[in-house]
């Protein structure tokens, strides 16, 4: 995307007064290159992988991720309003810690306070309808290349906030309400930035244009995201959140140090000079970045697992080959999940609780990676499923656990599985 221009050289319009001390900041947005919109995108998944994993795999729970991800946020938010100029890394630390809020805020809305993702959207493009316009009363701009002001970057890290929820939102709304899938979602929530792209070619306000661009990168971040953590069985590549992550980081770290190192040695540009470095150089190492991300996807994917012998649980119940991909229920193939739940229900029925509550992990596990590939196909179905699970995690890790309490949300849950896998 072309970068967001003002009507002045200052980025400050006729008549709108600056705060005295302000003049001495200076600009503390990168410019608006081929690398920016991709570290954007990998920074996006990083935040919500990043979250995923350490609340299941580290085992963390929601709880404390949210609270040390906020307190992390709040550390670095002050650091990068202190600097009187940019500091690339501090500047992408911060926008991926406000990435992994965003997502959470967003989250906390729709499954912890069950807010419709229609309202939550709503909600959110009106809060940042709200930002805006506060924004162009105080300054009369919108554009990140006037972030030169300590108002200014409050207002925009307000919107940059704002814009990762709304696109949480309205991602997982368009996902769920059109069954789109993250391999769709990918393929549509691109082609909609090359559209915006497109219409720019075409004189649409630079600024609008921005903006517009900067929220769907949050869905089309998800949707890459979970293509490439999918197993084989939902379609994606099957390389899981934590080496998705590490892939990423990497990009991002070495993209975030040329970004450092071009600062240290050229200083921050102003408005309306030329950039420091050829935007052919700017364009080649995007591109690098993202062909580095497709071989190590390439590489490090595993191949699919070849079909095995069905398994008996050790409740005695068979099921099918848990690696099948034979959809058995609405939101897909249950099965594995089916086996750990007999598993733990044994485990919980012989009165080893603490044996059924490390195994409940691998169920969690579980359930997280195909989330991105249940939930589109039927929401409904994969909502009353969540609820059971919940119910299920909950009993097996109260202080202390409850054998009775334990053994009623498995049941519960034995119940809802066989319920959706009698329904398809």
């Amino acid at each position: 995307m072309p970068d967001a221009q003002t009507s002045t050289s200052t980025g400050t319009p006729p008549g709108v007064a600056r705060h005295p001390a302000a003049t001495r900041l200076l600009n503390k947005v990168p410019a608006i290159t081929a690398t920016f919109w991709l570290i954007k995108v990998l920074s996006t998944t990083i935040g919500e992988t990043f979250a995923d994993y350490l609340s299941v795999q580290v085992g963390l729970g929601p709880l404390v991720t949210d609270g040390a991800m906020v307190t992390l946020l709040v550390i670095a938010l002050v650091a990068q309003l202190r600097t009187r100029r940019l500091v690339p890394w501090l500047y992408w630390l911060t926008v991926v810690l406000v990435s992994i809020v965003g997502t959470q805020i967003t989250d906390f809305f729709t499954d912890v306070l069950g807010v419709s993702l229609y309202v939550s959207t709503a909600v959110f493009a009106a809060v940042l309808a709200v930002v805006f316009t506060v924004w162009w009363r105080q300054e009369r701009t919108l554009a990140i290349t006037a972030i030169d002001t300590p108002r200014r970057e409050r207002f925009y890290w307000g919107a940059i906030l704002t814009t990762f929820a709304l696109g949480t939102a309205g991602g997982d709304l368009a996902t769920e309400a059109l069954s789109l899938g993250f391999r769709n979602g990918a393929l549509i929530f691109g082609g909609l930035i090359l559209a915006v792209w497109a219409a720019r070619r075409f004189r649409l306000n630079a600024v609008l244009a921005f903006w517009i661009a900067y929220v769907l990168t949050r869905p089309l971040g998800a949707s890459l995201g979970d293509l490439l953590t999918q197993s084989h069985d939902f379609g994606g590549f099957g390389l899981g959140a934590s080496l998705t992550s590490l892939i990423f980081l990497a990009v991002i770290v070495i993209l975030v140090i040329r970004e450092q190192v071009n600062v240290n040695r050229h200083g921050i540009r102003a408005k309306g000079q030329a950039p420091a470095v050829s935007p052919k150089h700017d364009y080649a190492w995007a591109a690098a970045g993202a062909v580095a991300v497709v071989a190590a996807a390439a590489v490090l994917a595993p191949s699919p697992t070849p079909a095995v012998a069905s398994p008996v649980t050790a409740s005695g119940g068979a099921h099918g080959n848990p690696l099948e991909s034979d959809a058995t229920s609405p939101i897909g193939d249950l099965r594995p999940m089916a086996v750990i739940v007999d598993d733990v229900a044994a485990k919980t029925k012989a009165g080893d609780l603490p044996a059924a509550t490390a195994r409940v992990k691998d169920l969690e596990v579980a359930w997280d990676d195909g989330e991105a590939a249940m939930k589109p196909a039927s929401p409904d179905d994969w909502h009353t499923m969540d609820s059971a699970i919940d119910g299920v995690l909950t009993a097996l890790r109260a202080t202390p656990p409850s054998k009775s309490a334990s053994e009623a949300a498995l049941t519960t849950l034995q119940t809802t599985i066989g319920t959706l896998e009698k329904k398809k």
